[in-house]
């Protein structure tokens, strides 16, 4: 059963929820290795009798997780390899369907994480603006917030590599200018899977302080990372999940205590 604490912040309690995940289930499918004997009648035969393809096996990635987020907060997310962290964020997207249970969300939710997809072969200039355009960004907004997002990123700090394609980037150069396209424009609910742990400590300091920013400008804020103390610098309540399963939910330093000392013993 989870285990949530009731020392919640007086201001959480008192401002308006943002997210409301109420006995959320996800459940999908992996496609295994199936014969490839007489693959197009038997496609069709599939298709038929709407029987799935040999060797599908499903996961049941979250399993029942309900919790309120508010406005102004920074939740960090916990857990293992696989404890279906990033898979919620993705249902709380609207990016994934819940198997049982409702997602609700008051504004637009942003996922960002370093696998955000962006133009490889387009410079990092082009995917700067279409990036912009893509979150809402009216033209003339991207174009006064261009410089700002380049100099955040730091990717020019070496050479002019703005002008470059993207596949030319390393991949830290590359999640951190996701992170400044993103970081550009406040966000109703704002999730961040594992950007912090990109970059070094000057551009990790500069997202923790540009995500108390974007809470104070009225966003939530959820941080998924592998990182205790990125979590403990960022986030001041915390999620902890386990094998899709919801543990504990309470003051950071509280819920961390617990999964440091859980994961000693």
């Amino acid at each position: 059963m989870a285990e949530t604490s009731t020392e919640t912040r007086p201001e959480a309690v008192a401002t308006e929820p943002t997210v409301v995940c109420d006995d959320v289930h996800i459940v999908y499918k992996i496609q295994g290795a199936g014969s490839g004997r007489g693959s197009a009648t038997s496609a069709l035969s599939r298709i038929v009798s709407r029987k799935e393809r040999p060797g599908v096996r499903e996961v049941h990635a979250v399993k029942g997780v309900s919790f309120v987020a508010h406005k102004g907060e920074a939740i960090g997310l916990i857990g293992s390899n696989g404890s279906g962290k990033s898979t919620l964020l993705k249902a709380i997207a609207g990016l994934l369907p819940t198997e049982k249970g409702k997602i609700f969300t008051n504004g637009q939710p942003s996922l960002l994480g370093v696998n955000a997809a962006l133009m490889s072969d387009l410079t990092g200039e082009r995917n700067v603006i279409l990036g912009g355009l893509a979150m809402g960004m009216s033209r003339e907004e991207v174009r006064d917030r261009y410089q700002n997002i380049v100099d955040f990123s730091g990717i020019n700090e070496k050479g002019d590599f703005i002008s470059l394609p993207m596949r030319t980037y390393s991949s830290g150069m590359g999640a951190r200018l996701r992170f400044s396209i993103a970081a550009a424009k406040n966000h109703d609910v704002l999730m961040i899977d594992e950007a912090l742990a990109t970059g070094d400590a000057r551009f990790q300091r500069r997202s923790q302080e540009r995500i108390a920013e974007l809470r104070k400008e009225a966003g939530t804020v959820f941080v998924v990372s592998h990182s205790n103390a990125s979590i403990r610098e960022t986030c001041e309540r915390v999620i902890w999940l386990e094998s899709g399963t919801l543990l504990m939910d309470g003051p950071a330093d509280e819920v961390l205590a617990a999964y440091e000392n859980h994961n000693r013993s």
